[in-house]
């Protein structure tokens, strides 16, 4: 067993806003990571993070001291189970905040990937391995069914587990050779001006990119126009999606998706309010077989997700490492789409999000929904030289990370130069 001696947070943060990369309908901030280290009796370390806009860094790194206190001293194990996440999440102080959503929901979930992290570590395998590898038992333990166990029993997650057994080898074989399928979202933030997409977008289709997404929810008729000249440049056989970031009432999002379907997208991505269930069950309705709705890089929580899917709002499903609290919330959310048929997605624009993704999507492979039909991990190109394990995508897919761990140590470097506000990117 592993016990928690010591933990310390930084508050580190990328000047992204100046160039309007990660800019959308809504944000146009500086990419931001609490990170988080943990560390052992025995010296090893765990690394985990949360991603933040800027600003937010600041409560965040609040959060994770003020929820320090269940990790420290425990033991790293018995932390990744549901009983042992709840003393975060259920925390009775601080549960007023939340319960289970916000910002400490994401602490929970930096400090629980950090001691996931460490425990991988330990193990010498990469997260995707370990998870992949662990008897079905250990990760039915892993999932906090409170609240969802209308839509998925402890037996029937087991059976989907077990399931994931049969044809393992050959699809590690498989995911060795082919990697994961990948989608550029580098080409369309709306901050960038046409030429700017254009020449992007052109460059894309020539490094063999065949899946990209751009941001709408600016003007209508900007969104059009952008939309076309993306078309355009990738051709009529690529996939195209699209994200609102949640700006569209459910009335608009329908409205303005009706002159957008014309562009042929795959998916239009949060086209409304996050926590708007019906809302987006009722646009899923309007645009039919024509677009898919996909939507969760800010879902609260599991519960969010098993309404999204009962209500049929989405058709494709999207989840985000570190917006939950941690690897089994994670778990949960995977579990749920493969009882309702729903392909996961994963979100990964953010620093860190790639190389913490790449891991549950080849899980959720191997032995979740043992299908790459239909699924796609984002791709975002930044920032990934500051990690110690960055992301491999060639070809426009991920390849399987070979390391231990989840991937999200940054280099020593990295912290002092971007540490806020201190740190010589800041100070000076």
């Amino acid at each position: 067993m592993s016990v928690i001696t010591g933990l310390t947070v930084h508050d580190v943060r990328f000047p992204t806003a100046a160039a309007g990369d990660g800019s959308d309908a809504i944000n146009r901030g500086d990419y931001s990571a609490t990170y988080v280290v943990v560390e052992d009796a025995g010296g090893a370390r765990g690394y985990g993070l949360t991603f933040t806009n800027g600003r937010g860094n600041e409560l965040t790194c609040a959060a994770v001291e003020a929820l320090g206190h269940h990790v420290v001293g425990h033991e790293a194990e018995a932390l990744c189970t549901a009983e042992g996440a709840r003393t975060l999440t259920a925390d009775v102080q601080l549960r007023w905040l939340g319960p289970e959503k916000g910002v400490i929901h994401m602490a929970a979930g930096a400090l629980l990937n950090a001691v996931w992290d460490l425990r991988a570590r330990r193990a010498g395998a990469p997260m995707w391995r370990l998870l992949a590898e662990l008897p079905t038992a250990d990760l039915v333990a892993a999932v906090d069914f409170r609240h969802i166990a209308d839509a998925l029993t402890p037996a029937e997650a087991a059976a989907i587990l077990d399931a994931g057994l049969e044809g393992y080898a050959g699809r590690l074989e498989r995911a060795r050779l082919e990697g994961f399928p990948a989608y550029t979202t580098s080409v369309g933030w709306l901050g960038y001006d046409d030429e700017k997409v254009r020449a992007l977008t052109r460059a894309a289709v020539k490094d063999g990119w065949t899946a990209v997404k751009m941001k709408v929810g600016g003007p209508i008729g900007d969104d059009v126009r952008r939309a076309g000249i993306i078309r355009s440049e990738i051709g009529p056989g690529a996939l195209l999606m699209m994200d609102a970031n949640q700006v569209w009432d459910v009335g608009e999002a329908i409205a303005n998706m009706e002159r957008l379907v014309a562009f042929d997208p795959y998916w239009i991505e949060e086209p409304t309010h996050a926590d708007d269930v019906l809302g987006h069950a009722a646009i899923q309705r309007a645009l039919g077989d024509r677009c898919r709705v996909a939507t969760g890089e800010v879902g609260a929580n599991r519960v969010i997700f098993k309404q999204l899917l009962q209500a049929g709002a989405i058709g494709v499903m999207q989840v985000d490492a570190c917006r939950v609290a941690g690897v089994g919330e994670v778990l949960a959310e995977l579990l749920l789409a493969a009882k309702f048929g729903v392909a996961v997605c994963p979100h990964a624009g953010g620093v860190g999000l790639c190389e913490y993704v790449q891991h549950l999507s080849f899980f959720d492979y191997l032995r979740v929904s043992r299908s790459m039909r239909g699924r796609m991990i984002e791709y975002v190109d930044h920032l990934h030289e500051h990690f110690t394990d960055p992301v491999r995508v060639t070809g426009g897919r991920y390849r399987l990370p070979e390391r231990p761990g989840y991937s999200v140590e940054l280099r020593p470097e990295s912290v002092a130069h971007y540490a806020f506000p201190a740190g010589p990117a800041w100070s000076a």
